[in-house]
């Protein structure tokens, strides 16, 4: 990018995640919200989590907390927070309408040089970005929770993105040590989260069915699959796992069809599957809101010690 200034527009979780992450890679970063407060509150937790990365050793990024803490300035006035930013970032809730108007009021004050980007999960970039003047510079860039700990972005073009929008954006996320990849169109849910729901389908029907208790079938994926996929994806698997992908094909594709044949209609997540799930994992993990706050700092301190070890295997 031709400048190292970025805005990110909305300070909740993703947002004070990406500032963290466009921070580690030295870049200005301008954070926006309509509430001063808020602002206030997201600097808090970002200074806390960056100091304990550094404790820790998990601080991303080749400079200290306290430089990476300077680089983050905050505002309430939407034009002044995109001044001078060649990258816009957008966190706010996930509701069709708001970021609509987000991208609204930032269509009439950008140049025609900047990028402006979502964080959307599933609203599909035609819907969010369609009759906007600049709408060749709109395209999606979906992180996954929490982008900080997690690297993979999801690159989603609008049917008129300009391809340059496409590879610049491409280009930032290598460059502030993401994992970017490129869908050639948009479709209903990106990639990351239609192939979660598909676990996630055939886990409600095996649970709802009687087949395995909720707590068993989380195990089958963080001990047995899980572990494979932290490193490759499904189609190595299936190379490795023959003498390559045809062979596989050759070896296993009749009784994956018939597997895959018994697979049920798509659950209405509703009704006793909900209740057996809800007891097991809230036994497990009572609904308290500091239980779930110490859960998932212990996912995140999980993630970033196997981003670490992943980091030193490439390099090994």
């Amino acid at each position: 990018m031709e400048s190292s200034q970025v805005a990110i527009i909305g300070s909740g979780l993703i947002g004070c995640s990406w500032a963290m992450v466009f921070a580690a890679g030295g870049f200005k970063v301008k954070l926006y919200d309509i509430a001063q407060q808020q602002l206030t509150s997201a600097l808090e937790n970002i200074r806390k989590q960056m100091k304990e990365a550094e404790k820790s050793g998990f601080l991303k990024g080749a400079l200290s907390a306290e430089q990476q803490l300077a680089l983050i300035s905050v505002c309430t006035d939407l034009k002044a927070a995109v001044e001078g930013a060649t990258f816009i970032q957008e966190c706010t809730p996930e509701n069709l309408e708001l970021k609509k108007k987000i991208f609204g009021q930032l269509d009439l004050i950008v140049d025609d040089s900047v990028i402006l980007s979502s964080s959307t999960s599933c609203l599909l970039p035609s819907k969010l970005f369609t009759g906007l003047k600049h709408v060749k510079q709109c395209i999606v860039s979906h992180p996954v929770n929490p982008p900080y700990f997690v690297p993979l972005v999801e690159i989603v073009p609008h049917p008129e993105t300009d391809p340059s929008t496409t590879e610049r954006t491409y280009a930032l996320m290598k460059k502030i040590g993401q994992s970017p990849v490129k869908l050639n169109r948009e479709i209903e849910g990106f990639v990351l989260n239609r192939l979660q729901y598909a676990v996630i389908s055939e886990a409600w029907r095996l649970v709802g069915e009687g087949v395995i208790s909720p707590t068993d079938l989380d195990l089958v994926m963080s001990d047995g699959l899980g572990m494979r996929y932290a490193f490759i994806g499904p189609l190595e698997t299936m190379h490795l796992n023959a003498e390559g992908v045809s062979n596989y094909c050759e070896r296993y594709a009749e009784g994956m069809r018939l597997v895959l044949n018994t697979f049920g209609p798509v659950p209405e997540f509703s009704g006793e599957t909900v209740q057996k799930v809800n007891q097991a994992l809230s036994e497990k993990i009572p609904v308290v809101p500091k239980v779930l706050d110490a859960r998932r700092k212990w996912r995140d301190e999980c993630l970033t010690g196997l981003a670490k070890l992943k980091t030193q295997m490439k390099s090994d």
